[in-house]
């Protein structure tokens, strides 16, 4: 049975540590943690989320996409295992967004991020794929994998002048501001 996953918050090690290969990604450990992630992203109203966000450094994310408050533009998608990630391309374009982390409540920041990207990574099931990203979902597929490398999307701004506390992102798109 699943169950609900404690978030690391940001100063807590794991999240400033490059996370360990995944071996056996059909060992029941790691097929229960999936689970459990699935959960935590779902009551957390996340985009994603990393195994390292959840105490355990291994190379684990979930991309769970829809439109939300916190994202309301955001595409629908149903939510993508990925383990053991390569970002095998990156677009030369680089477009400037806000994002917000499930390790760093109530902050936003502008965050520079490739457009597009080629990632190739291993599924739940064990197959080996390869896809192209681009937009929104190309965003949460670097955010998330920066949390493998122990990098938080702070690490990722060009000034600090480009964080906003999210009452007042929230502002903002609400047109409020």
């Amino acid at each position: 049975m699943s169950k609900l996953l404690q978030i690391a918050q940001l100063g807590h090690p794991i999240l400033r540590q490059r996370a360990s290969e995944v071996a056996d990604w059909l060992c029941p450990e790691i097929q229960c943690l999936v689970e459990d992630m699935l959960l935590t992203v779902a009551d957390a109203n996340g985009a994603g989320i990393a195994a390292p966000q959840v105490y355990v450094s291994k190379r684990i994310f979930i991309v769970a996409s829809n439109p939300s408050y916190r994202y309301p533009n955001a595409p629908k998608m149903d939510p993508t295992l990925i383990i053991n990630p390569e970002i095998t391309w990156k677009s030369d374009e680089i477009n400037n967004d806000w994002e917000g982390c499930l390790s760093i409540p109530g902050v936003r920041g502008l965050v520079p991020r490739h457009k597009s990207i080629r990632i190739a990574y291993t599924t739940q099931h064990g197959d080996h794929v390869e896809h192209e990203y681009s937009g929104f979902i190309s965003r949460v597929f670097q955010h998330e994998f920066d949390h493998l490398e122990g990098v938080v999307f702070l690490d990722q701004l060009d000034s600090t002048k480009n964080i906003v506390m999210e009452k007042e992102w929230l502002k903002r798109i609400a047109g409020k501001q």
